[in-house]
């Protein structure tokens, strides 16, 4: 039995930025851990061999890709997020939209007091919800 799971992202060459900018949006958010790659390794040096980071309290990882491939981030896996306030929604939605694309508009959608779906500028898919109160 596995003894922790943790969500994994791979960027080409944009991890560190991503990074930066996602735990910059939601309290209790650090970059914990960052390598690098050397002169001589696998990946252009200096980008991310690894990373760990937290969002909201919450674990991940993320590489720079070595190896070009030709697929990225979708929908079908997203990140969803839980806002306390209207105010933290929209101030989510406005930088994650930002260069990004929208999936489904700020909106109330009868399943909560207000929800979006956008890809940022990176690719990663996010659902933005405000619950009912």
């Amino acid at each position: 039995m596995a003894s922790q799971v943790t969500t994994f992202l791979m960027f080409q060459g944009k991890a560190e930025e991503a990074l930066t900018f996602y735990v910059s949006l939601f309290p209790g958010s650090a970059l914990e851990r960052i390598e690098r790659y050397g002169p001589g390794e696998m990946g252009a040096e200096g980008t991310v061999k690894l990373a760990s980071f937290t969002l909201a309290g919450r674990e991940y990882r993320a590489i720079d890709s070595p190896v070009k491939h030709a697929f990225g981030f979708t929908p079908a896996i997203s990140l969803f997020v839980d806002c306390e306030s209207r105010e933290e929604l929209d101030a989510a939605f406005a930088r994650l939209s930002e260069g990004g694309g929208v999936l489904m508009p700020l909106g109330e959608y009868g399943f909560s007091a207000a929800f979006a779906w956008v890809n940022d500028r990176f690719g990663v898919s996010w659902q933005l919800n405000l619950p009912f109160a």
